[in-house]
């Protein structure tokens, strides 16, 4: 197997680690997360505007900070989720009719993202084994088959989240 491509976590920038570790590259950057988070705020303010830009609730909106990005570098799942579109990924929560139709089963998919205490992470299968990508760690973390289940649901039961990029579909679950 080639070498693990593993980002190391730098300031709140959890979620470019997230994806560059599930990418296995540096695609991602501050500056292109910071714009795909602008372009949703945009959208977010344009919509707002459809109320009526006098409107309480409107000008209410105006003085939030933006809820796709903070000052600290910590993006939405909204950033992700339109970052991941690039490749042809789309979310599905992990709880969500879809992802109960479609009857996943973790051990035969690729990739989860996972979210533990504000801090997003991947977990991803490289050849035929799991690797936790976690960028606070000081390298990738095997992972058997038989305990990616049970931190999957250790994860769920604390009320945390993963999602993952489908083998051969465009679909990345999501659970919470």
């Amino acid at each position: 197997m080639e070498s693990i491509f593993h980002e190391k976590q730098e300031g709140s920038l959890c979620a470019q680690h997230c994806l560059n570790n599930l990418l296995q590259g540096e695609y991602f950057s501050p500056v292109e997360l910071s714009s795909i988070a602008h372009q949703l705020d945009e959208e977010e303010r344009m919509r707002m505007a459809e109320g009526g830009v006098t409107s309480e609730d409107y000008r209410t909106f105006l003085q939030q900070p933006s809820g796709n990005m903070d000052d600290s570098g910590f993006f939405s799942i909204q950033v992700i989720s339109n970052a991941l579109k690039v490749w042809g990924l789309e979310l599905i929560l992990f709880n969500s009719p879809e992802y109960q139709r479609l009857s996943i089963d973790p051990i035969n998919e690729r990739s989860f993202i996972c979210n533990y205490k504000e801090h997003w992470f991947t977990v991803r299968k490289l050849g035929k084994q799991w690797f936790n990508l976690n960028s606070l760690l000081t390298g990738p973390e095997l992972i058997s088959d038989t305990y990616l289940a049970l931190f999957l649901a250790q994860l769920q039961q604390e009320g945390d989240t993963g999602s993952r990029p489908g083998a051969g579909r465009s679909h990345m679950p999501w659970s919470s």
